[in-house]
């Protein structure tokens, strides 16, 4: 990186308008600080797949205080499940049903709804805060000094900003801009995703419930889990060694999965099918060398889905990164200025550890074939008809430990 002698013409520049960028644009708007969002894809991009389905409380309060309302929103269009299952081999180890499942505060524990839909309900609170998002043209370069960060667009156009927020996606363009590389593993087992169009008239639809099938019998023993979210149904399906991926994905054999998984009358009703690893990477760092430029959300980490890590952590870094540029805007000693920045390099690269850890310890025991492994799980299922903490261990291993990484920004 070089630097410039330029001056700021804007506070701060967020690359990417998905979610992560979104919460830092609001967030640093509901504290008084003019921001300008690039984004590299047009306005009526595709975005396929529902993908992050399940909101946590704290993503949600994080949105509700960045813009009044929003955060209801989402809660009033999507879901919350009342029943969580687990069976062992077609025999059931495990069942709880919640009567208040939201809890009784004002913002429920969860909600459920496509990604998709929440990227509409956050750039709607956008548009409304008058937050410039300029589509169609993503950043191409990032040159940071002391004083200022040069960002130039692909269209050539040029920003002069104090802060930038990468918040551009796994192939962030910020993150190589600034020397950071993505260290970690990959899952050995490929997994199968789809999205499964629910039933409009109430009565045909399946109860809703999350469940997970460890070797579900009806599917060659494959590990199944069955989410619903407002409108259908996510089913994840991990593969066996031996299995063609991609030849899971194609329409007679996702069909016939999603028919012996969820029932015959949802067949065909597959709207979204993708096969893919799971990634388990960190970035070496989360701030530059001149605290100028900060990365948040997959810019600058790679979660196995379980637990629900990934959008959610994304939304706590983009929150932290607001609060960290807010503070530091108003800084009148450099080293204060500076700190702040620093800080949020260290709290956010170790939420993320923490996440990664999380997210790995779920994937291993879904992954390992060990005998030690094996047979916890089995004896763990013999064990739940007379000792519930063993049925109960069972349904909560495959989405990694309870609680947040130990810090105080942040909780997922």
């Amino acid at each position: 990186m070089s630097g410039s002698e330029a001056q700021a013409d804007v506070p701060v520049v967020v690359a990417g308008a998905g979610p992560t960028g979104m919460t830092a644009a609001l967030a640093l708007h509901a504290r008084g600080v003019d921001v300008t969002i690039l984004e590299a894809d047009p306005k009526d991009r595709e975005r396929p797949g529902s993908r992050a389905i399940y909101v946590h409380k704290d993503t949600l309060r994080t949105l509700e205080n960045a813009s009044p309302g929003l955060g209801h929103r989402l809660v009033d269009n999507g879901m919350i499940w009342s029943t969580r299952r687990t069976l062992f081999r077609g025999t059931e180890v495990f069942e709880r049903t919640y009567s208040t499942p939201g809890g009784d505060g004002d913002l429920p524990h969860f909600t459920s709804l496509p990604q998709v839909w929440t990227e509409e309900y956050m750039l709607d609170a956008v548009e409304d805060a008058g937050i410039d998002v300029h589509w169609g043209d993503g950043v191409e370069t990032v040159d940071a000094s002391e004083d200022v960060v040069r960002v130039e667009t692909k269209s050539g156009e040029e920003y002069h900003a104090e802060y930038v927020v990468g918040a551009d996606g796994a192939g962030s363009t910020v993150r190589k801009e600034i020397g950071g590389e993505f260290d970690g593993t990959e899952s050995a087992n490929s997994f199968i995703i789809a999205d499964i169009a629910e039933f409009e008239d109430e009565d045909e639809q399946l109860f809703k419930e999350r469940v997970f099938h460890y070797d579900h019998p009806r599917v060659d023993g494959r590990n199944v889990l069955l989410v619903p979210f407002q409108g259908g149904w996510r089913v994840d399906i991990q593969c066996k060694d031996s299995d063609d991926p991609q030849r899971l994905t194609e329409d007679d054999a996702i069909s016939e999965l999603v028919a012996e998984t969820l029932g015959e009358d949802y067949r065909d009703r597959v709207e979204w099918v993708s096969q893919y690893k799971f990634k388990q990477v960190i970035a070496d760092r989360m701030v530059d060398d001149h605290d100028r430029v900060l990365l948040a959300g997959e810019s600058g980490h790679l979660f196995a889905p379980f637990g629900a890590r990934g959008m959610n952590s994304g939304v706590a870094d983009a929150e932290a990164a607001a609060s960290a540029i807010a503070v530091a805007l108003n800084a009148e000693v450099e080293s204060a200025r500076a700190a702040e920045i620093t800080q949020y390099g260290i709290t956010r690269l170790k939420a993320a550890e923490y996440n990664k850890s999380a997210a790995g310890q779920a994937l291993e025991y879904l992954q390992g074939d060990s005998y030690v492994t094996r047979a916890k799980k089995y004896l763990a299922a013999k064990a739940a008809p007379y000792y519930e903490p063993a049925g109960e261990w069972l349904d909560d291993a495959p989405y990694g430990p309870h609680g947040g990484p130990p810090v105080t920004i942040g909780q997922y």
